[in-house]
């Protein structure tokens, strides 16, 4: 009994770390950080997330991860819910002069996280409720699920959010150089901050560092970019969790931003004003 207590223990551990390092989410160094247990995000019945959650599972991850059923379509590990089919208005209807990177198809980890908050599902819907027999492949609101009180929807006119999928740079990294910290002539456009490129399982990965973490080490404080395919071209690009860390409510327990915006602190990780 004592052993299978113990495999079962490092099973657990296993897949914690998994979904961190394959979301690439998790600390590289730097002190610890609250996690998503009792935040708003967190919506099993004894969670705090006010927004209303389920009475019947006290789970706090089957609402976006299942270790069995997952939907391998997802760009983010073991997620257990539909992606989206929304079409989304993009900031870049606006016509602004001063955009000047690339868009890609809404996607990555920012179609995760719209899974829920463009609202054209519940957050209880799932591909695998807790317990036995809850499987189902298109997702399903689950048994005494979540009320959307006061619930963040964005809906799908994103023109009045920050730019997703978007180029990093104003139009990505015109180095190829190797990996280090990128010279501010690397970016397309001189008035973001340059950021910091590693090879990590060997791929490429990008972040700008706040003052959060540790220097040329990607930490959960830093400005994550996600790494994206255009024109053959693989560049860094911003997402939803490039700002947002869904697992992180210690700096702003609300926004759950990587790091407090006192001081626009998060505006100014990236563009050099």
């Amino acid at each position: 009994m004592k052993a299978q207590v113990t495999s079962r223990k490092m099973l657990q551990l296993t897949v914690a770390f998994g979904l961190a390092a394959a979301t690439g989410l998790m600390v590289v160094s730097g002190p610890a950080q609250a996690g998503i247990k009792g935040s708003k995000h967190d919506l099993g019945s004894t969670g705090g997330s006010q927004l209303g959650a389920t009475a019947t599972t006290t789970e706090v991850c089957v609402f976006c991860h299942t270790p069995h059923g997952s939907n391998t379509a997802a760009p983010v590990p073991l997620w257990n819910k539909s992606l989206p089919s929304s079409t989304y208005t993009r900031y870049s209807s606006l016509s602004t002069s001063t955009l000047d990177g690339a868009e890609a198809t809404v996607g990555s980890v920012s179609l995760a996280c719209l899974s829920c908050h463009d609202g054209s599902q519940a957050m209880d819907v799932m591909i695998n409720a807790p317990g036995s027999n809850g499987y189902n492949a298109a997702g399903a609101n689950f048994a005494g699920g979540v009320a959307l009180t006061g619930f963040p929807k964005l809906g799908t006119d994103l023109s009045n959010d920050h730019p997703i999928s978007i180029q990093y740079g104003g139009g990505g990294w015109k180095s190829t150089d190797g990996d280090g910290a990128a010279a501010a002539s690397a970016l397309s456009d001189g008035s973001f901050k340059a950021g910091v490129k590693s090879t990590i399982n060997s791929n490429p990965a990008w972040w700008i560092d706040t003052t959060g973490g540790t220097a040329n080490s990607r930490d959960k404080t830093d400005m994550v970019l996600y790494t994206r395919t255009l024109s053959g071209t693989v560049q860094p690009f911003v997402e939803c969790a490039s700002c947002h860390d869904p697992h992180n409510s210690t700096a702003q327990p609300v926004s759950f931003l990587r790091i407090s915006n006192t001081g626009s602190a998060v505006c100014l990780a990236c563009h050099d004003k």
